[in-house]
């Protein structure tokens, strides 16, 4: 499996440090520079092992991941809408956390920050929809079993986080809290797994 992974460029949420997940929050400037740039990088790359036109392009169907991901490709002199989407790359959802940050959500829930903190990977926040990373590792698999040739991909830093968790065998605590860049483009060759 050849796969380049991009995270969408920032939102203000991002800059508030507030719990996003799910919700569709477009970029802001600083967003679209580091999309921008990041396909500069990809086009610039010389490993790539076939022209950028013959991977398989594929992007979370929330409009940052899909702003970043047209951008990317403008940048790299390629149509920015050819293009497909995968509801399985959507970030996790926090549920009723989203929007707040963790200072805001500590003031009215701090068990549940407790809770969290103790063990982040298998921690469900309230809410209908809200996930675990342990979910949304569970479908990160089955975006990775869809992959049947080299593609790019414009993900959320969730997402991203499982991948080091499946590919790069990093423990379920420790892949949550990886920092994860939105201006790297991240490798996947195998079972071979870095920032580029």
């Amino acid at each position: 499996m050849l796969l380049y992974v991009i995270r969408h460029g920032q939102t203000d949420y991002n800059r508030e440090q507030r719990l996003q997940g799910a919700r569709d929050i477009p970029l802001n400037d600083k967003g679209r520079g580091q999309a921008t740039a990041n396909g500069r990088a990809l086009a610039g790359l010389t490993a790539l092992e076939l022209p950028l036109d013959g991977f398989d392009w594929v992007a979370s169907p929330l409009g940052r991941t899909r702003e970043t991901m047209e951008l990317v490709r403008k940048a790299a002199g390629l149509d920015p809408l050819t293009y497909r989407t995968d509801p399985l790359l959507i970030e996790l959802s926090f549920g009723d956390w989203e929007g707040q940050t963790l200072v805001e959500v500590e003031a009215h829930s701090p068990d549940l920050i407790k809770e969290r903190n103790n063990s982040k990977w298998r921690f469900r926040p309230p809410g209908e929809r809200a996930e675990s990373y342990a979910m949304l590792a569970d479908r990160t698999d089955r975006f990775l079993a869809t992959i049947d040739r080299p593609t790019i991909c414009v993900a959320h830093g969730g997402v991203i986080r499982t991948l080091f968790n499946r590919i790069g065998k990093v423990e379920d605590d420790d892949a949550a809290v990886i920092d994860i860049p939105q201006d790297r483009v991240l490798k996947i060759d195998g079972d071979s797994i870095g920032w580029i």
